[in-house]
């Protein structure tokens, strides 16, 4: 059997090992015979490779980057006031109730095959990633229906919280049918209140704030409507299976493994703490609507990126399974272009018409990008980019400039 041993720089796993003698399985890899080997970047340490080497025009490549600086989102650097000045103009009674801070100017990575082909900005600089929390979120449920602590996804949810806490959160008739499923897709049209906001008062319908209390219902599984409220259940929903924090579970069994470094923080609210086990913990937001949620730098964010283009697996270790990758990828019944929360699906090439149909996005308020692409081998991070069509923009020069 050939073996790649283990370099200072990182992990190399060949693909499709073959058998045959070491000697001629060197000279075959040599000659090209053999599939190369997958490259794993090692903790604190991450191969930089000149554009060339993994396939790309280098000029072509720079004029991406280029074009991505001049389309910075205009916005504030202070992420307190854009959060108050957008959301608080709309949402009533809105009020911040998890940390912020000033972001970044416009930063990225690309990455292909494995290797830093460029980089640019301040990558190392924790940073809010807003929605794309909600990545990190279903993630720690995907490790929790790995190991059989959610049975299937179509249970109701109730079922998995102690009966007070379960006939408070999920006992209306209304909300009772709700499957995890449902929360993963945003499609549960849970009504009530956590940690003070009313599900309604994230992003109202109605002409009239007198309207917003009375929203539309819908049954379960049957709309799609995108609520910070209540992704914030899904994630005390899955702290009460774990009965962990989710930040010790997330560094556990993901970021410690993928060699993340020890930057990135996940915060709630101020009045987001539960008593679990006689223990005070704090249930995560998922996301940076009302402060809070992931803080990482765009660094730790390729590497989650690359640990999803690898099919959930980091050199010979699984992470989390392929088979909850191919769910999260799956269209939702209501909405064809959302998979599970935060998966932004490119269906038909809609979203993104200058990148492959198979490709996802993980996206955050700002835009803060998590781009992962199958077809070419390839993880693009950029942050606090202008809008949709710089984006698309931008990664359609980064895929054009690929040669090989």
């Amino acid at each position: 059997m050939f073996e790649v041993s283990v370099t200072p720089a990182g992990q190399l796993r060949k693909r499709n090992p073959r058998p045959g003698g070491g000697v001629l399985a060197a000279f075959l890899l040599l000659v090209g015979a053999l599939p190369a080997a997958e490259y794993y970047p090692a903790r604190s340490e991450w191969r930089v490779k000149p554009p060339a080497e993994v396939g790309f025009d280098q000029a072509a490549l720079q004029r991406a980057i280029d074009f991505a600086i001049a389309n910075e989102n205009p916005s504030r650097k202070d992420v307190a006031e854009d959060l108050r000045s957008t959301f608080g103009k709309r949402e009533p009674n809105y009020k911040i109730i998890g940390p912020t801070q000033p972001r970044a100017a416009l930063n990225g990575i690309v990455v292909r095959q494995g290797y830093i082909a460029a980089e640019w900005g301040d990558t190392t600089r924790t940073d809010m990633a807003h929605s794309v929390t909600k990545t990190f979120l279903t993630t720690v449920a995907g490790l929790a229906w790995d190991r059989g602590m959610i049975r299937r996804l179509d249970d109701q949810v109730r079922t998995y919280l102690p009966t007070l806490e379960g006939e408070e959160r999920f006992g209306s008739e209304h909300n009772a049918p709700i499957t995890w499923d449902h929360l993963l897709r945003q499609t549960s049209d849970w009504s009530g209140t956590l940690w003070g906001i009313p599900d309604w008062a994230d992003r109202p319908v109605g002409s009239t704030p007198a309207d917003y209390p009375n929203r539309p219902m819908h049954a379960p599984g049957t709309f799609f409507k995108y609520n910070d409220v209540r992704i914030n259940l899904l994630a005390l929903a899955t702290l009460q299976v774990w009965r962990r924090p989710l930040p010790q579970v997330l560094r556990e069994h993901v970021m410690d493994p993928i060699g993340a470094s020890s930057t990135w923080r996940w915060h709630g609210y101020e009045n987001s703490w539960i008593t679990l086990d006689g223990e005070p913990m704090q249930s995560v937001s998922g996301g940076g609507h009302f402060g809070g949620g992931m803080f990482i730098s765009a660094r730790d964010l390729a590497r989650f990126g690359l640990l999803f283009l690898r099919q959930g697996r980091w050199a010979d270790r699984p992470i989390i399974s392929e088979k909850w990758i191919a769910q999260a990828r799956t269209p939702g019944p209501v909405n064809p272009n959302y998979g599970f929360a935060n998966w932004y699906l490119n269906t038909g090439r809609k979203a993104l018409p200058a990148t492959p149909a198979s490709s996802v996005t993980f996206r955050g308020n700002g835009q803060n990008i998590v781009y992962v692409d199958w077809e070419h081998d390839l993880v693009v991070i950029v942050r606090w980019i202008r809008n949709d069509q710089a984006l698309n923009e931008f990664l359609g020069q980064v895929i054009g400039a690929i040669q090989r």
